[in-house]
């Protein structure tokens, strides 16, 4: 029987809940052949002895003396206990353990697993394979996911807001990129996205930029990959609006925008006295004058 590759990964799937990468796979069959080359040998075979003249009696031999002389001890390589740690190891299925391949490729490995993933697919037994950034592993299907929550005693996944999905938009096709910058893109205050976002740990702080003031830079994690279901940040879909040169043009022109003055914003031009009388009033001095001439003299005693 041919060594089945398909059945030795699915036990390695299963054995761990942490992602089982290509070379983990790689590294696990040349393990395998390093500990067979190193085995002891047993020698199973047992040379047989004549039965000698004198321990047989009447055409029959003696049982005592014919078993010993069958049985003459024979130089062993090994001890007991590794006679019986071999005996444990020594491969006993042909599917799993005989004619194990020296070199498995990375194709044979991914063709294998993407079998594997429509069989349980296929299947529609509640189990997913899932190919994500530090390597394959089985899941369920988000339909039982909560199932699960009741049996962890986990509260619902709360929702992104709008604000901090686009917030998470910016540092993914920016980073790493500073929470000014995150607000000249946007034209809102970031704190309260940025905030969210390090609380969920899709972002986490990557450096200070190299510009006056020392600001702290973001990035994404791998949580970020995992949620957006994407193996590498090159998965991410083309956005012409978030392009790098489109983000550097933005942060040019913000920088170096134009303050509206009245003009733009339809007012006139004219230079209007800081203080002066309302429309269709006369200037108070014109009032007082006016009043005096107006007034009748005053009578003599």
């Amino acid at each position: 029987m041919a060594f089945n590759l398909k059945k030795v990964l699915k036990a390695l799937l299963l054995s761990s809940n942490q992602p089982l990468a290509i070379k983990d796979v790689q590294a696990a069959f040349t393990r395998f052949h390093d500990a067979t080359s190193s085995l002891p040998i047993v020698e199973s075979e047992v040379e047989q002895q004549p039965v000698s003249p004198a321990a047989v009696v009447d055409g029959d031999a003696k049982p005592a003396e014919a078993a010993e002389a069958a049985t003459a001890p024979t130089e062993v390589p090994v001890t007991a206990a590794e006679a019986a740690e071999v005996v444990t190891e020594t491969p006993q299925d042909p599917e799993l353990y005989g004619e194990v391949p020296s070199l498995v490729t990375a194709t044979q490995i991914r063709e294998t697993m993407d079998a594997i993933a429509e069989e349980l697919r296929a299947a529609d037994d509640g189990l997913l394979l899932i190919e994500g950034n530090a390597g394959y592993r089985i899941v369920t299907h988000p339909r039982f996911a909560r199932w699960v929550r009741i049996l962890r005693q986990e509260p619902p996944p709360v929702k992104l807001s709008q604000s901090s999905i686009e917030t998470l938009a910016v540092v993914a096709y920016r980073q790493p990129v500073t929470r000014t910058e995150i607000e000249t893109i946007r034209g809102v205050s970031a704190e309260a996205g940025v905030n969210k976002l390090l609380e969920r740990d899709l972002i986490y702080v990557v450096g200070r930029a190299d510009t006056p003031g020392r600001p702290i830079q973001y990035g994404t994690t791998e949580q970020f990959l995992e949620f957006v279901g994407a193996k590498s940040l090159d998965e991410l879909p083309a956005s012409d609006v978030l392009s790098s040169r489109q983000i550097d043009e933005w942060l040019k022109n913000s920088s170096n925008a134009h303050q509206p003055n009245d003009t733009d914003m339809g007012l006139s031009d004219e230079q209007l006295p800081l203080e002066g009388p309302a429309t269709g009033e006369a200037p108070a001095e014109q009032i007082t004058t006016a009043a005096a001439t107006e007034a009748p003299p005053a009578e003599s005693a």
